[in-house]
């Protein structure tokens, strides 16, 4: 399975839901509580200037109308994942994660 799906079912897994989007274009209407995530760039390490792993960082949006939702903290328990900011906007609250995967 190629990682990007690999991590879409994890997500889906997650939430306990379908409502995990990928690279939703802005009109799309999605229903909450939801995840939505994009690819954000290629992590390397390097060795001899020559990168020899790349993997692919996404961010990872949790997007729910409660401030004290549990899904936040399972996304947080992912390997390679930190947590970069939240913020509330349009009474939805917004966590925001990065994950290497």
């Amino acid at each position: 399975m190629a990682p990007r799906m690999s991590l879409q079912t994890k997500l889906v897994d997650i939430l306990n839901s379908n409502n995990v989007y990928f690279q939703p274009p802005p009109e799309f209407k999605m229903s909450y509580p939801c995840i939505v995530y994009h690819f954000a760039k290629f992590e390397s390490d390097s060795a001899d200037n020559l990168p020899y792993v790349i993997d692919n960082k996404y961010e990872i949006t949790v997007i729910d109308s409660n401030p004290d939702s549990g899904i936040p903290k399972k996304i947080a328990q992912l390997p390679g994942c930190s947590n970069d900011r939240t913020f509330k906007t349009s009474n939805l609250n917004h966590f925001v994660f990065t994950i290497i995967f």
